[in-house]
């Protein structure tokens, strides 16, 4: 297994996690299949997917593949997942019991805050990276403004993310999003081109094969 900072290097490296939640295992693995084939590699099987963690399972056998647990709310869950083989986990809150859990056996926790004093809480906690969720709302400027306060937490916008609005993330500071029903619904060409989009419009921003900038100004 890769150590935590490698498994988040890949994630900042990537710049975008492709959200799966669907009603099937198998459905899972299909629409990941359809985001690698467009060159989308990081995805997150979301656990209130029936059957998630045979999705993770199987698609931790797939090469060319980063795939992670989401909704992981509790030390139990969080276990689980990293025993099918997740390389990172995400809450949807900060929950300390998943954090420990992850860092237990080396794998990074994306954990869910929206205000500087959550996002503050996932960073005592130990998380690597916080997902600021939900994001549409809030948009870009907000979190260039909280970003200023805290320029060195790693966000990751998700929810209301999509490939016309992905650049405008980036720009802000994100040093990744997560996109999940924008991306992730329809046949698998579909999937597969809307993959391919929303990587143009990232690279854009960031080449994917590049570092991002370091929160603090120096390269990572």
């Amino acid at each position: 297994m890769p150590y935590e900072w490698q498994t988040v290097a890949e994630i900042v490296r990537r710049r975008v996690v492709g959200i799966i939640r669907t009603d099937s295992a198998a459905e899972a693995v299909r629409v990941a299949d359809a985001l690698v084939c467009g060159g989308l590699s990081v995805v997150e099987v979301s656990l209130t997917t029936p059957g998630g963690l045979d999705a993770v399972r199987e698609l931790a056998t797939r090469a060319g593949a980063t795939v992670g647990a989401g909704t992981v709310i509790d030390a139990a869950s969080a276990r689980l997942s990293i025993l099918a083989g997740a390389r990172f986990l995400v809450s949807p809150t900060v929950v300390p019991e998943v954090i420990a859990t992850g860092r237990r056996y080396g794998v990074p926790t994306l954990a869910g805050a929206q205000s500087p004093t959550e996002a503050m809480a996932a960073v005592e906690a130990g998380a690597a990276l916080v997902k600021l969720f939900p994001a549409g709302h809030l948009g870009p400027g907000y979190l260039k403004a909280v970003r200023a306060a805290l320029p060195q937490v790693g966000f990751v916008p998700t929810g209301g993310v999509n490939s016309q609005n992905v650049a405008d993330w980036l720009a802000a500071g994100a040093v990744a999003v997560g996109v999940g029903g924008a991306l992730t619904t329809g046949a698998d060409d579909e999937i597969t081109v809307r993959a391919i989009e929303l990587l143009g419009n990232v690279s854009k921003v960031f080449s994917p094969e590049l570092p991002a900038p370091h929160p603090l100004g120096k390269e990572q």
